[in-house]
């Protein structure tokens, strides 16, 4: 399963400037209806709150429109005392300047709690989603994950929860403030000047025009770019991930000259966009000004014929700047729902996914697990109508090691899935200490067990809390005592900082061995009553192998293990070896018996002993 992230490009911008814009091809919802009306039950329990974001937002923009009015009027005063020669009433004024003040200040606090209350419940709403998502990822069976990239998963759960998140902080509350400021503007426009409005609304048309034409020719522009910025991330990531490879086959030169070639492409993609998409507040602008300069001339000429005054004559070029504000935002915001819609329903497919079988009601597990396991008439396939795994029949005895060999795709991981119930059988039953595997929680299941994988897993943090990992609230005397019993309490006093050392995301600043002998303490301190050992020492050298061997000889005893072997030399010990091919035990018994029989094994270790020799 490749575990590439999926690479998702982000331009710089929409066509308006903002993250999301006409330009921006959003993603197509399947069924916008349905999504858009299950999004809004995450909003459902918030509806008080959301009634007083609307009523903040009107008052807010009420008060901030209705503003250029007054202003008007404070300036017919001023023209009115210069003209008629009786001087200017400057108390009137200072009084019209106070109301403004105050108009602006309330328009301001309530835009305030419009914003905080909104926030609230924005983050409240998508803190629910995201809780709600990462309980059902919690409940999805490991098929889901084997099915997808991490990428894929990873993509819904962060960028497009994100794009859920942006959305209902800031396009809805500016959605009903553009809607609230459309219809203000209109009303305001009409009180001053039916004539006038008409004018304004006549330019209405040309804005529409001059938005779609634009829209439409940088979108193509807008796809490509969203195109070749994912090809530039994902050579950027193979190449910074591979760099190693890159040197050690020296392909700089080509892996430069490819970067140069998408990144030219992206240029060209963005510069085409970014301008395309650039030339519409100019266009809008133009577009403007011709409004602008008509309501300037016929208002004008309202003034001279004294059918309007000089104040509303600029109130209202006021508002016709304030009119294709709203439509283009509005324009803008649909466009971002379209793809948050996208987002949310992609969410919801991951909700929607079948979930693991719930565990029993009345789960069971053993008191003292002694590590006896069975498989009795197992039947399994990722497919139904496919088995991998026909009437499977294992008896393994506690304390016995169980070694699993055969060529790739012989079902060796599968075996191990299913004993830890990452899969469900098609029939059969596994048991461990008599007690089947399915009426126990799955939790307790999996603590019965200790891996220890040929690809090793630490995280960033430091090695006490690495090998602290296997066991919650363990002493520091325990950590050292399982360091100790794993050979590695001598190379990490060597450390600089000791079992304080902190390792890094990839814990590249330790060797591969060491990595191992990590695990192994780990596995040593959870104190496990069963063993899964995956070829740990296959990629490592002959001293560290050693080194290996002996701690996981020491973490064997009186454990049931079982050993998936690479390296059939590693396993001669072993109790009880499964020979496996396409999905079928075809040979079991211990090392000697099977080499007796001259079957499948037989020529699987031949094979390597002779290569082996061949390699001497």
């Amino acid at each position: 399963m490749s575990d590439k992230k999926e690479r998702r490009g982000h331009s710089g911008g929409g066509p308006f400037g903002g993250p999301h814009g006409p330009g921006m091809p959003p993603e197509k919802a399947k069924d916008f209806k349905g999504t858009f009306k299950r999004l809004s039950g995450y909003l459902r329990p918030h509806q008080g709150k959301l009634l007083t974001v609307l009523i903040a937002a009107i008052l807010s923009t009420i008060f901030g429109i209705v503003s250029p009015k007054i202003l008007g009027d404070a300036t017919t005063l001023l023209y009115r005392g210069y003209i008629s020669g009786d001087g200017i009433d400057f108390v009137a004024i200072q009084k019209i300047m106070l109301w403004l003040g105050g108009l602006y200040l309330l328009s301001s606090l309530f835009a305030y709690i419009q914003q905080y209350v909104m926030a609230s419940v924005a983050q409240r709403t998508v803190y629910d989603l995201r809780k709600e998502v990462n309980d059902k990822l919690g409940r999805l069976p490991l098929k889901y994950f084997d099915a997808r990239t991490h990428g894929e998963t990873l993509s819904r759960v962060t960028n497009d929860m994100d794009n859920i998140s942006n959305t209902l902080q800031q396009s809805l509350t500016q959605m009903i403030t553009s809607a609230v400021t459309l219809v203000g503007v209109v009303i305001m426009m009409l009180t001053i000047s039916p004539l006038l409005t008409l004018v304004v609304i006549l330019t209405l048309p040309l804005s529409i025009i001059v938005t779609t034409v634009v829209a439409k020719r940088s979108q193509q522009h807008f796809v490509a770019q969203q195109k070749h910025l994912g090809e530039l991330n994902g050579h950027v990531e193979e190449m910074y991930t591979g760099h190693k490879i890159v040197k050690a086959f020296g392909r700089e030169r080509q892996s430069a000259e490819k970067f140069e070639e998408v990144n030219n492409r992206l240029f060209d993609a963005g510069w085409r966009a970014q301008f395309i998409s650039g030339t519409i507040m100019p266009l809008m602008g133009f577009v403007g000004n011709i409004g602008y300069v008509i309501v300037s001339v016929v208002g004008g000429v309202l003034v001279t014929r004294r059918a309007i005054e000089i104040g509303d004559v600029q109130a209202f070029i006021q508002y016709s700047r304030q009119f294709t504000q709203p439509i283009t935002q509005l324009a803008n915001i649909a466009n971002v729902i379209q793809s948050t819609i996208a987002s949310a329903e992609r969410v919801f497919e991951v909700l929607d996914e079948t979930e693991e079988t719930p565990d029993a009601s009345a789960a069971s597990k053993p008191d003292r697990p002694r590590g006896d396991v069975a498989f009795e008439h197992v039947s399994f396939g990722y497919h139904e109508d496919q088995l991998l795994i026909e009437d499977m029949n294992i008896k393994v005895k506690q304390g016995q090691t169980v070694a699993i060999v055969g060529p790739t795709g012989a079902g060796k991981t599968t075996l191990i899935n299913l004993l830890m119930r990452f899969y469900e059988l098609n029939a059969g039953r596994i048991t461990i200490d008599g007690i089947d595997i399915t009426s126990m929680k799955r939790g307790e299941l999996r603590s019965l067990f200790g891996m220890v994988l040929q690809d090793t897993w630490l995280f960033n943090g430091t090695i006490r809390d690495n090998i602290g990992y296997g066991r919650e609230g363990a002493t520091e005397e325990e950590i050292v005592q399982a360091a100790v019993a794993a050979h590695a309490d001598h190379f990490i006093r060597t450390l600089p900082e000791g079992y304080d050392t902190v390792l890094n995301e990839e814990a590249t600043n330790i060797s591969q061995g060491q990595k191992q002998l990590l695990t192994i303490a780990r596995a040593i301190l959870a104190n496990p009553a069963i063993l899964i050992l995956d070829e740990a020492t296959s990629s490592v050298d002959t001293r560290t192998e050693m080194y290996i061997q002996h701690a996981m000889n020491e973490l064997m005893k009186n454990r049931t293990s079982f050993v998936i072997a690479h390296r059939l030399s590693t396993i001669k010990e072993a109790d009880l070896i499964l020979v496996m091919n396409q999905g079928s035990i075809i040979e079991q018994g211990t090392h000697e018996e099977l080499l007796a029989a001259g079957g499948f094994y037989a020529d699987l270790y031949n094979s390597q002993f002779s290569s082996r020799k061949e390699a001497v």
